[in-house]
């Protein structure tokens, strides 16, 4: 397909490019080793073979990527599945989820729509701020990612908004591909998940003419809720609001952003589940036109929210946490005594993990339980 120019700097690869791009992988000591724990034993000439076999972004998904994502279901969780009966597999989406992961969130799903019989996967919108190694960059440019500037000028991020909406509205029109594109900038690090409206807003700045409703429509967007039983990197998590909370100018740095994809993938996760809402077209029509511009995006986002809200799937862990912060037993009816002993020894092993001067054990108890207790208060509300 032509892809326009303008799109160069943020677009995957194209087909003719793949080739270059499997070399520097494959030539990259760091991408060496990550193959050497994917694909224990089999010969870096075989490996390239069958990488230059692959001929479009999806064959290399197919190829690699998909065994690869099954490997971590298999082994690093008790099952990991997908609900999309609210939507048409043969339609096409612009899937706005809720973020946990930030590797596994668009591998389980890029997975979970073939398992689906869905005939393709999704572009995802990653940050470049995770960009930083090149192996990294050419891999998922490879992967069908494309790339969302940060840490731009007011100027500059105006810019950057309108080319990325224009190349979404292309993906959906003309590439006739899926979308994935986390709810917010960054993982809600309490799981308080909230639609970011700049997000909607950034969506609907390019794309043509046309009102709001009618650009955000033509994106089909479907909101998606992901839901772990464990986060691998709730301890992470945790450690980083104590660090915010004793420095305010504390900020992550590339290698802890490596540290957290790793730990991401390499964490056991429980159950996984993944629940498609019904594409919001048919609600966008029902908006009132006279919806002043400022007040119409809080109004999508909280429909977003209320759908990935009401779509979680809880699992004991949630309404345990959701216990011990109330300090009741409202919702000891969904679980067992032996599911909180196993709750309390995970949590109590992750707590052990976070090395800090000044370690606050309270407070970091405190946030984890959090972690899983706001998608149990959410679900309930949404319920309601």
């Amino acid at each position: 397909m032509n892809v326009p120019a303008e799109f160069d700097s943020i677009r995957p690869y194209e087909p003719e490019e793949l080739p270059q791009a499997y070399e520097r992988l494959l030539a990259d000591p760091q991408f060496r080793q990550v193959l050497a724990f994917a694909l224990p034993g089999v010969p870096l000439e075989q490996i390239r073979e069958k990488m230059m076999a692959c001929k479009t972004n999806y064959e290399f998904q197919l190829s690699f990527c998909y065994n690869f994502v099954q490997f971590v279901v298999d082994k690093l969780t008790a099952g990991c599945g997908i609900d999309a009966s609210a939507v048409d597999k043969t339609g096409r989406y612009t899937f706005v989820s809720n973020h946990r992961d930030i590797v596994l969130d668009s591998g389980f799903l890029d997975k979970l729509l073939v398992d689906a019989g869905f005939n393709t996967t999704c572009e995802i919108a990653i940050g470049n701020n995770l960009l930083s190694l090149p192996w990294v960059k050419d891999l998922v440019r490879i992967n069908k990612s494309f790339i969302v500037r940060r840490g731009l000028t007011p100027r500059e991020t105006l810019a950057a908004s309108r080319l990325m909406s224009d190349y979404m509205h292309f993906v959906i029109e003309k590439k006739h591909d899926n979308i994935w594109i986390a709810q917010r900038e960054g993982r809600a690090k309490d799981s308080d998940d909230r639609t970011q409206p700049a997000i909607l807003k950034m969506m609907a700045i390019g794309g043509g003419c046309g009102s709001v409703t009618e650009k955000l429509r033509r994106l089909h967007i479907a909101p998606l809720a992901i839901s772990y039983e464990f986060d691998p990197c709730d301890f992470l998590k945790a450690k980083e609001f104590q660090l915010k909370r004793d420095n305010a100018g504390w900020k992550k740095s590339a290698e802890d952003d490596v540290v957290s994809m790793r730990t991401g993938i390499m964490g056991y996760k429980g159950r996984v589940h993944y629940q498609c809402a019904p594409c919001i077209d048919a609600w966008l029509d029902t908006l009132d036109p006279s919806t002043p511009k400022t007040e119409i995006f809080d109004v999508i986002a909280e429909h977003i929210d209320h759908e990935i809200h009401r779509n979680y799937r809880l699992y004991p862990s949630n309404y345990i946490a959701l216990d011990a912060l109330e300090g009741g037993r409202a919702f000891a009816d969904k679980y067992t005594d032996e599911d909180k002993a196993v709750f309390d020894k995970y949590l109590a092993g992750q707590l052990a993990k976070i090395d800090l001067p000044g370690k606050d054990d309270d407070f970091l108890m405190e946030r984890m339980l959090t972690m899983y207790a706001n998608p149990a208060r959410n679900y309930i509300k949404a319920r309601q």
